[in-house]
C-alpha cells in the first residue's frame, strides 16, 4: 500500500468521507488512491478558495473535519482568505497539501515555498510527513487534534504518496469539550443577580437551539439582556427560539447597544472589538464602566455553562420565544428590505441560509427570525468570498435541505466560479444576487474613516460599472439556470419556481 491509499483508508475511517480539492502534479497519487477508497467522496472545485471555504460550510453543518486537497504552497496561498474565515469561525478541517518529493526539495523548484511556515498561520496543528510508514499515523492524528474545532494542515511529500510501505493507522480518540469549572458559573450567577445592567453575549457553540434556550431561561428569570456576536458561524434560528439580537458591525452602532452596560458576560464568543481602526473612535465597544466576565471561552462547553447557570439563577423561569410570523410579500422595485421581506415570507422549512449580503442584507435576519426553523451561517472573519463556497460546502453536507444563498454582487466576484462546482455535483442551492453595481460596503468606508472628498478617481475604484456584471451571462455559462428580478413580485416568482426545482438556481436581484 502506498502512503496516499493508506493517508485516504486512515480519514475515512476516521469520519473525514469529503475532500474538497484542487489538485496539481504533487498531488496526483491521492488523486489515483480514490479509485481504491471509493468511500471518500472528491469535489472539485477550479480555485482553492472555493474548495476551503466548502470545508468550512460542510465543516459547520456536520461538526465534521472535511478534508482539502491544494497544490503546494501557491495553492494553499490561494485557499488562504477562507481559511482565515474557518480559524475565526473554529470550524474543523484538515488540509492535505502536496508538496516536491523529497529528493527534489533542495533543487528549488520554481513551486518552491515555505509551505510549514504560511500553514503556520492559520493552523492549530501542523506536520509533514517525513516517510510512508509515518503518513497514516500523521493523519490519524491530525483528525484528532481538530475533531472540536481548529484547523490541521497535513504537508505530504509527493514521494510520500508514491512509495510503498505504509499501513492503515486506527482512528484516534478526539477530546471533548473541556467543562466549565463549577466556580466560574457561580461567579457569574452573582454578578447576574447583581442589580446593576448585564449584557449576556452569545456567541460559537452556544448558538444551537439548546444553548440559546438556556440563555433566554437566564434572562427570564434575571433581566439580564441577550446579545449575539456580529458574526457567529452558525446559529439556529426561527419561531419557538428566542428572537436575539446581533451586536451591530458599524462601531457607532455597537457601542450604542452596549451604552449604559456594567458587566458583559461571554458565553461562547469572545469580547468585541471593532473590525477596524477609526479616527476619534475608541477600538472596542465595550463601556469603559463596564467589567468583562468569560462564563465560557471559545473551545469550552458553553452549552452546558448555560444550563449550569440557568439552573442556579433561574431554575423555575421559562424562556421566552417567537410565536411563528412571516412578513407580507411585499409589492414594487426591489431594495434590500423588499428583497428580506420577500425571502422571509418564502423561507422553506429547514431551510440553511448563508449570508454574505453585506450591506445589502438590511432586514434580512429581522425579516427571517420568527419564521421557520432553520440555520443561518455568517462570514465569521470578514475574508469576503465565503458565501459562495460556503453554500457548497453546506448542500453537500445536507443534499435533503434547500440551501438559499444571498450573497453581495462584489464579493461574489472573488469565488465565482463555486457555481461550476455547483451545476457539476447539482446542488440544491438557490443564490440571490444582491446587485447594487457597487462595493457599497467600501463607499460607507471612505466615509467612516474620514478620507473621503467625493474624487472621481476614487469613486471609480468602488462602482463595479463600466462595463456592468453580467451575472445572469456567467452563470449560465456555467451551466446554473439563472433569471433577473428588478420588482418584489418578480423576485418571488422566481423565488418560488427555484425552491420548487432541483438543483442550482441563481437570481440576480437588481436593487436600487
Amino acid at each position: 500500500m502506498n502512503g496516499a491509499q493508506a493517508l485516504i483508508r486512515t480519514l475515512v475511517d476516521a469520519g473525514v468521507d469529503v475532500c474538497f480539492a484542487n489538485p496539481g502534479t504533487s498531488e496526483m497519487h491521492f488523486v489515483a488512491a480514490l479509485d481504491d477508497v471509493p468511500e471518500m467522496r472528491g469535489v472539485l472545485t477550479l480555485f482553492e478558495g472555493v474548495a476551503t471555504g466548502a470545508a468550512d460550510g460542510w465543516a459547520r453543518m456536520t461538526g465534521r473535519p472535511a478534508a482539502t486537497l491544494l497544490h503546494l504552497g501557491p495553492g494553499m496561498g490561494n485557499g488562504l482568505a477562507n481559511l482565515h474565515n474557518a480559524r475565526r469561525g473554529r470550524a474543523p478541517m484538515l488540509n492535505v497539501v502536496g508538496d516536491h518529493a523529497r529528493s527534489h526539495k533542495r533543487l528549488d523548484a520554481p513551486l518552491e515555498s515555505d509551505i510549514d511556515a504560511v500553514a503556520g498561520t492559520f493552523s492549530t496543528w501542523v506536520r509533514r510527513s517525513l516517510s510512508p510508514a509515518d503518513v497514516a499515523a500523521d493523519a490519524a492524528d491530525a483528525v484528532a487534534a481538530v475533531a472540536t474545532g481548529g484547523i490541521a494542515t497535513l504537508i505530504l511529500p509527493a514521494d510520500v504518496s508514491w512509495e510503498e510501505g505504509a499501513a492503515v493507522a486506527d482512528p484516534r480518540p478526539g477530546r471533548p469539550l473541556p467543562r466549565v469549572a463549577p466556580s466560574v458559573v457561580d461567579d457569574v450567577a452573582a454578578v447576574v443577580r447583581a442589580d446593576e445592567p448585564v449584557v449576556l453575549l452569545l456567541g460559537g457553540d452556544v448558538m444551537g437551539e439548546e444553548g440559546q434556550l438556556a440563555a433566554a431561561q437566564v434572562a427570564a428569570g434575571t433581566g439580564v439582556r441577550l446579545m449575539v456576536e456580529t458574526f457567529p458561524a452558525r446559529s439556529v434560528r426561527g419561531a419557538g427560539l428566542p428572537d436575539l439580537h446581533r451586536l451591530p458591525y458599524p462601531p457607532e452602532m455597537a457601542m450604542a447597544a452596549l451604552a449604559g452596560t456594567r458587566h458583559l458576560v461571554l458565553a461562547g464568543a469572545t469580547a468585541p472589538v471593532h473590525f477596524f481602526g477609526y479616527p476619534g473612535v475608541p477600538g472596542h465597544p465595550v463601556p469603559e464602566d463596564c467589567t468583562v466576565h468569560v462564563l465560557s471561552a471559545p473551545g469550552e462547553d458553553g452549552t452546558a455553562a448555560l444550563r449550569a447557570l440557568a439552573d442556579v439563577v433561574a431554575p423555575d423561569a421559562k424562556p421566552e420565544v417567537a410565536e411563528f410570523e412571516r412578513p407580507e410579500l411585499p409589492t414594487g422595485r426591489l431594495t434590500p428590505r423588499t428583497m428580506a421581506a420577500v425571502v422571509g415570507a418564502l423561507l422553506p422549512e429547514d431551510a440553511i441560509v448563508v449570508d454574505e449580503a453585506l450591506t445589502s442584507g438590511a432586514g434580512l435576519t429581522e425579516m427571517t427570525s420568527a419564521g421557520p426553523r432553520h440555520d443561518w451561517l455568517a462570514l465569521t472573519g470578514g475574508a469576503i468570498g465565503d458565501g459562495l463556497p460556503m453554500a457548497l460546502g453546506a448542500a453537500v453536507a445536507c443534499p435533503d435541505r434547500p440551501v438559499i444563498g444571498i450573497q453581495a454582487d462584489g464579493s461574489a466576484m472573488y469565488t465565482i466560479s463555486a457555481l461550476w462546482s455547483y451545476a457539476r455535483e447539482q446542488a440544491d442551492i438557490t443564490t440571490i444576487i444582491c446587485d447594487n453595481g457597487s462595493y457599497k460596503i467600501l463607499e460607507h468606508e471612505l466615509s467612516r474613516v474620514g478620507a473621503a472628498n467625493d474624487g472621481e478617481r476614487a469613486r471609480t475604484l468602488l462602482d463595479l460599472g463600466g462595463p456592468r456584471l453580467d451575472f445572469v451571462g456567467i452563470a449560465q455559462g456555467m451551466g446554473v439556470p439563472a433569471s433577473r428580478a428588478a420588482t418584489a413580485e418578480e423576485l418571488a416568482d422566481q423565488l418560488r419556481q427555484a425552491l420548487a426545482e432541483p438543483g442550482p438556481h441563481l437570481i440576480v436581484a437588481t436593487l436600487r
